[in-house]
C-alpha cells in the first residue's frame, strides 16, 4: 500500500498545505500535480487530481498535489493565477530539493493546467500533462512539444475548439476523449489509462 502524509510548506503568501504521495519502493520520478479554479470550489481532493496522483503512483513516483494560497488550510487568497503561479514553483522546488536527482512531471486539471503551463516556462520540467486546461478562460503560453493534452469533446467549460485554436499553432498533439464532459465523470478509469499509456511510451516502459 502506498504511502501518503499531509504536509506544509512554505509559498508566497504564507504556509501552503499538501499532500505527499510515496510509492511502495524507491521513486524513479517525482510529479507535482495543481487542481482547478479555487473560486469555482476547486481543491487538491478533486477527483481528476486524485486520479492523477495514483496514475503516477502506478509509475512509481512520488507525488504532490497541494492547495493553492486561500483554499483549504492554505494561506493567502486567489490571485488569478499570478500567485498560484508561484505556489506551484514552490512545491516544485520542496520536491525537486527532497529528491534532487530525479526527473519532475507537472500535471494540473483546468485551471490547474493553465498554472502548470506558466510555472513549467520556470521550471522546464521533463514532462508536462494538461487535463482539460482552461484555454480561453485564461491566457495560456505556448507549452513544450512533448507536453500530453487531454480534452473531452463534450466539455461545457472549456470549448474543444478553444484548445484546438490554441494547439494548432504549435502543431501540439491533443488527444480528445469522446463523449467526456469538463470532468470526465464516468471517464476517470479511461483518462488514467491514457496518461499511463502515454507516460509508458515515454520512459520506454
Amino acid at each position: 500500500m502506498a504511502a501518503q502524509r499531509k504536509i506544509t510548506f512554505t509559498g508566497a503568501a504564507g504556509l501552503l498545505e499538501g499532500v505527499l504521495h510515496l510509492p511502495n519502493n524507491a521513486p524513479n520520478a517525482i510529479a507535482m500535480v495543481a487542481h482547478p479554479l479555487p473560486t469555482m470550489g476547486g481543491t487538491m481532493d478533486n477527483k481528476v487530481v486524485t486520479t492523477l496522483c495514483r496514475t503516477f503512483l502506478e509509475l512509481n513516483y512520488a507525488v504532490l498535489r497541494f492547495n493553492f494560497r486561500g483554499v483549504g488550510e492554505s494561506a493567502g487568497e486567489y490571485d488569478e493565477g499570478n500567485g498560484e503561479t508561484e505556489d506551484a514553483i514552490a512545491a516544485a522546488n520542496l520536491l525537486q530539493e527532497t529528491y534532487p536527482e530525479l526527473p519532475l512531471t507537472c500535471a494540473g486539471f483546468s485551471f490547474g493546467g493553465y498554472v502548470q503551463a506558466r510555472a513549467a516556462t520556470e521550471l522546464n520540467p521533463e514532462k508536462l500533462v494538461l487535463i482539460a486546461p482552461a484555454v480561453g478562460r485564461f491566457e495560456m503560453p505556448d507549452v513544450p512539444e512533448n507536453t500530453l493534452v487531454v480534452h473531452g469533446d463534450l466539455d461545457e467549460v472549456v470549448p474543444l475548439e478553444d484548445v484546438l485554436n490554441w494547439a494548432r499553432p504549435m502543431q501540439l498533439p491533443v488527444i480528445v476523449l469522446t463523449g467526456a464532459e469538463h470532468y470526465f465523470h464516468g471517464r476517470l478509469t479511461q483518462l488514467k489509462q491514457i496518461v499511463l499509456q502515454h507516460l509508458k511510451a515515454q520512459i520506454g516502459g
